[in-house]
């Protein structure tokens, strides 16, 4: 890709920057993976029992966890244009807003006992604001965090997207294995599955109050040019657009499996102990946060492509025997866990900076979030969903290879990705 324009990164004060963007990245995704964590209490409070089937509740909170998936790419898109029309900072200050709102929502969302059907239609539109939220946030702070490294940092800045966002989830998780270990099982379904969804909205509040002190990175040429329409991104640059969802396909599919919906599938397709996966996850999940640094560090040295390679290839070969390994042993789990965690930092902890050096920067924060955030839905947001219907229709053994298939055709897309990890970035 050509580069027309360099300037020296806009801010002189990186880790702030660092701390404003993963702040309140982690208080995002920490509202956004305590739904995963404790999908079965909601399943059991919000929905209808069936007499015939105990996974149709399950299965329809998964659903609805993929209904905020689909919010996420109109999130991308408005957002990531107030973003290139207003701001980095701007965009960010109203998803963390909208993230807490929405998290209060499901924490107060009534029972389908209390108040029958309203109680899933509240949920739905819990869900909808946190995918709108969700959809913006990774567009404005992909793209802030990209603009705010020094040349040659980028990977690295790029890795802490997935840092924050492993500090959120590891939150969550943490969060949900106490509440499960110390509350009975009637506590746990009468209030206690409420209790991180409140904390969510209110530590939302506090990443607010940090982003307001984060320094704008749109160049002050961008601020002056005309503002960028709705679908400038996509008319304009509709091969840009492609790339990102063939890059993002397979490591949307093993991020979602590996890293929320692995426990759920462990339960039941190995009779894993709920606790002991609640507790894997957590492991595992501080393991991958450790490593994000790391993979970003070697793509600034070595380049992106290796990286997406190694995890697409060893994802292609390795999901169906590791997925398979899996059964009612804590440390076969675990083993697991962590090994994918090692082959997904090859895409997780890059993704932001390939992503960014993708598109030019009038139209950086649109031009990513739509494209990634419609694969992220079609791919991620319904894994767990598809993982729990094979084993509804008694397939189980397909869902590692549906993982393994979308891996080996988003490595294709990488055999022919441009490098960019050592061309400066375009402000």
């Amino acid at each position: 890709m050509t580069e027309t324009k360099t300037v020296s990164p806009p801010t002189k004060r990186p880790v702030r920057q660092l701390l404003a963007a993963s702040v309140g990245n982690a208080v995002e995704w920490y509202d956004w993976y305590a739904y995963t964590f404790l999908a079965t209490y909601i399943a059991a409070q919000v929905f209808p029992k069936s007499a015939d089937n105990s996974l149709v509740p399950l299965l329809s909170t998964f659903a609805v966890f993929a209904v905020g998936f689909f919010m996420r790419p109109v999130g991308g898109l408005l957002m990531g244009t107030v973003a290139d029309r207003h701001g980095r900072r701007a965009a960010l200050t109203v998803t963390i807003l909208l993230m807490g709102g929405s998290s209060l929502l499901v924490g107060l969302t009534p029972t389908y006992a209390a108040v029958g059907v309203l109680a899933p239609v509240i949920l739905v539109l819990a869900r909808l604001l946190q995918g709108l939220s969700v959809g913006g946030e990774f567009a404005a702070s992909t793209t802030f965090l990209v603009e705010s490294a020094a040349p040659g940092r980028r990977g690295l800045f790029s890795s802490f997207q997935y840092v924050s966002t492993t500090i959120g989830q590891l939150v969550a998780s943490g969060i949900a294995t106490l509440l499960v270990d110390t509350l009975s099982d009637g506590q746990m379904n009468g209030w206690g599955w409420r209790v991180p969804f409140v904390l969510g909205a209110v530590l939302s509040l506090v990443g607010f109050w940090i982003r307001q002190g984060a320094q704008e990175t749109r160049s002050e040429e961008q601020q002056q040019a005309p503002r960028p329409g709705l679908f400038e991104a996509l008319r304009r640059h509709p091969r840009e657009s492609l790339l990102i969802c063939g890059i993002t396909a397979g490591g949307t599919i093993a991020y979602y499996t590996w890293t929320s919906y692995l426990p759920t599938y462990a339960e039941l397709n190995a009779g894993i102990e709920k606790s002991d996966a609640l507790l894997a996850g957590t492991i595992s999940l501080a393991f991958f946060a450790v490593l994000q640094p790391l993979g970003g560090l070697l793509s600034d040295r070595f380049g992106r492509r290796p990286l997406l390679l190694f995890f697409g290839l060893g994802f292609a070969l390795l999901s169906v025997p590791l997925l398979h390994a899996l059964n009612d042993s804590f440390a076969v789990l675990l083993l697991v866990q962590c090994a994918g965690m090692v082959l997904l930092t090859g895409f997780t902890s890059i993704s932001a900076a390939v992503n960014a050096e993708i598109f030019p920067p009038r139209v950086r924060a649109a031009g990513i979030g739509f494209p990634y955030s419609l694969t992220v839905a079609l791919f991620g947001g319904t894994a767990p969903y598809v993982g729990t219907l094979f084993k509804e229709l008694g397939h189980s053994g397909l869902f590692p290879w549906y993982v393994a298939v979308l891996c080996l055709l988003s490595s294709l897309v990488y055999l022919r990705l441009p490098e960019t990890a050592h061309a400066p970035l375009r402000r």
